[in-house]
């Protein structure tokens, strides 16, 4: 590759890969052709865990290892505990949806409370534990960590197999505390990216560029250091290689790719719309999330500090938000789109990750 530095060799080796690029873990987005695509052109497909049950994350690795033998991650969100008056939240923010629960056919109005209806306990999640034991037996080259660090048994677990352990910060403080879990490389998400902030021991407000936390985490943690938010183009990732950088997660530049499954809307905005078409909000998930601005998002904007918090919030609006993603409301459906907004024209995964690390030429 044309770009490179110590860090990028190491973070290569470690992973036994060619390029030091990975696909942001794109829930519903992120197929198993793309993360094949990004391992095929030499980087580390990751695939989005978080969500699926063991059952699904087998399966989903059985295709990504029929169209490729290189190697892959897996990314998967530590438990977060809701907080403590989610219960009373969660019934006053139902109260002010009702009337699209009731348009998109879902359970709303008088009779059994909104907790009762939905899975605010997460009964229905998938097990976390199971989760891992999965992912573990999928073999992939790392496993990527959101919301906190693996604890020891995990780390021990991955250890043994010598599978890379790879945590998630969006501070230096996290960077920190995820090198002294026993992280083999630390993904920093920037206040740039698309989605949900990942933080778990500062507040999800804080809200870090990687301009100022790309070179700081590099210097305190020793680590390999992967910059995510907002990189779409060759110049941004020569920019955080010279900081120290040891590569880039990449999500909204692959939105306009052929393996990408994003709706029409999501692959517009995310080539000719701008950062200014992103904005922050807290009511699809209860967590801060950088997504496309709409008209829900604008008419629930005096309810941004009631919802019910991350991750029971997700419990009432995961249902809506699929309800209208299956009738085309656009109006209502969450989609994460990041500050790279408008320069992502990529038709290939392998284009993508091509022009942003080169090939040498002969």
């Amino acid at each position: 590759m044309s770009q490179t530095n110590e860090s990028c060799t190491r973070f290569a080796k470690l992973l036994g890969i060619e390029v030091p690029f990975l696909n942001a873990p794109m829930e519903g987005i992120a197929t198993p052709e793309l993360v094949a695509a990004v391992s095929e052109a030499g980087g580390l497909g990751v695939i989005p865990a978080a969500g699926l049950a063991p059952d699904e994350i087998r399966a989903f690795a059985a295709r990504v290892k029929e169209l490729t033998q290189k190697p892959f991650a897996v990314n998967l969100a530590v438990p977060v505990d809701a907080p403590a008056d989610a219960a009373e939240r969660f019934e006053r923010f139902g109260d002010a949806v009702s009337m699209l629960l009731e348009e998109l056919e879902l359970p709303a109005g008088e009779g059994a409370s909104y907790a009762e209806r939905y899975d605010l306990e997460g009964c229905t999640r998938p097990d976390f534990f199971e989760q891992f034991d999965a992912a573990l037996e999928v073999r992939p080259a790392a496993v990527i960590s959101s919301f906190g660090g693996f604890r020891e048994p995990e780390e021990e677990k991955l250890a043994e197999l010598g599978i890379v352990n790879i945590g998630t910060a969006t501070t230096l403080r996290e960077a920190k505390v995820l090198r002294a879990a026993g992280c083999g490389a630390v993904i920093v998400q920037g206040a740039e990216a698309a989605g949900p902030r990942l933080s778990f021991e500062d507040p999800e407000d804080a809200l870090v560029g990687l301009m100022s936390l790309v070179p700081a985490a590099v210097r305190a943690t020793g680590l390999p250091v992967i910059a995510a938010g907002g990189i779409a183009s060759a110049e941004q990732v020569n920019a955080l290689l010279a900081m120290g950088a040891a590569g880039v997660s990449v999500g909204t530049a692959l939105l306009t790719t052929a393996e990408s499954s994003a709706c029409d809307a999501h692959r517009y905005y995310a080539e000719f719309g701008t950062a200014c078409d992103t904005v922050l909000t807290r009511i699809y998930n209860g967590r801060l999330s950088r997504v496309l601005r709409n008209a829900l998002v604008e008419a629930l904007d005096d309810w941004e500090l009631m919802t019910a918090g991350y991750p029971a919030q997700k419990a009432l609006m995961g249902p809506l938000d699929r309800c209208a993603s299956e009738v085309g409301r656009n109006d209502l459906v969450m989609l994460p789109l990041g500050q790279s907004a408008g320069r992502s024209a990529y038709r290939r995964t392998a284009d993508c990750v091509h022009a942003l690390f080169p090939r040498r030429a002969d």
